[in-house]
């Protein structure tokens, strides 16, 4: 499957300069063939918008009941600095650019459960060390 095959349409496009940044919705015309990828919308995005792939954030597609046709979001950073500033973290991870680190769930329920057990700022207490 080629992405010629796919058609990516861009509507409601505004240019958002508190953010740096341009927002579209982004309607892609598959018919036939599966879901596209999120790399390749960025890619095709990036060609339209003559950018770099790296500054472009697509999230929220859903595509519509029976296939062929699939909506969703983009944004497309000024720079990559500044779609570090303004994305959402889990978004960032997507794309590779931060590691979120957390515990592992028993941990974390355990710490939780030690929580409940005091009051007020001793919490911080027993979150760091056993008390």
């Amino acid at each position: 499957f080629k992405m010629s095959e796919a058609t990516v349409r861009t509507r409601k496009f505004m240019t958002n300069r508190l953010l740096s940044r341009k927002q579209m919705v982004v309607d892609i015309l598959h018919p036939g063939a599966p879901t596209v990828k999120k790399t390749e919308v960025r890619e095709k995005l990036a060609r339209m918008y003559k950018t770099t792939p790296d500054t472009i954030f697509c999230f929220g597609f859903r595509t519509n009941f029976g296939g062929g046709k699939t909506s969703g979001f983009a944004l497309i950073y000024d720079s990559l600095d500044q779609a570090k500033k303004f994305e959402p973290k889990y978004r960032l991870a997507r794309h590779g650019l931060i590691e979120i680190k957390r515990q592992g769930r028993k941990q974390r329920k355990e710490r939780k459960n030690r929580q409940k057990k005091v009051r007020g700022v001793a919490k911080s207490k027993v979150g760091s060390g056993k008390k």
